[in-house]
């Protein structure tokens, strides 16, 4: 159980190490997918950089970001073929890794820097308008959708190939 909340706890490092890399650093209108439409036509590609090389250190960050996530999944598994796991202790195991991240998510960047900090207005002002007067975040339905329907069904489908393999 230790290493399960270890790994969560990583998995939001990982997600937070990434989205200041594209936010901040790298600032490629590619890497604001996920925001709501209204937004992401307002974002504008930066050509000019913070400062000398934050391009790199961007990138760097990013790649970074994707092995950690990565890891998380390969020592996950490993470490559930390693101690016998069953299907009901890898499926505990991944909802809870996705269920702590998605409650990260909602609360930290939904909550806390989209609403009360404005930290992504700061680094892309255009946007201010659309996040104006907002007392949470903008996809509260999608993000419901993803903590209660398709995190424990990705959940369930990995612990079934986990536990015939």
């Amino acid at each position: 159980m230790l290493l399960t909340i270890f790994l969560a706890i990583v998995f939001c490092m990982a997600i937070t190490m990434m989205l200041i890399s594209a936010v901040v650093l790298i600032k490629e209108k590619k890497l604001f997918s996920s925001a709501p439409k209204e937004a992401l036509e307002l974002v504008i590609d930066r050509k000019q950089e913070e400062f000398y090389g934050a391009r790199k250190i961007g990138w760097t960050l990013m790649i970074i970001s994707i092995v950690m996530i990565l890891g998380v999944g390969v020592i996950s598994i490993w470490d559930g073929f390693r101690s016998d796991f069953t299907f009901w202790q890898f499926f505990l195991r991944f909802v809870l890794i996705f269920t702590i991240y998605k409650i990260y998510d909602m609360i930290f960047f939904d909550y806390f820097l989209l609403c009360k900090f404005h930290f992504f207005q700061t680094f892309t002002p255009e946007v201010t308008p659309v996040y104006t007067n907002r007392k949470y975040g903008y996809n509260i339905k999608s993000q419901l959708l993803k903590l209660l329907v398709i995190f424990p069904a990705a959940s369930a489908l990995a612990a079934w190939i986990c536990s015939i393999i």
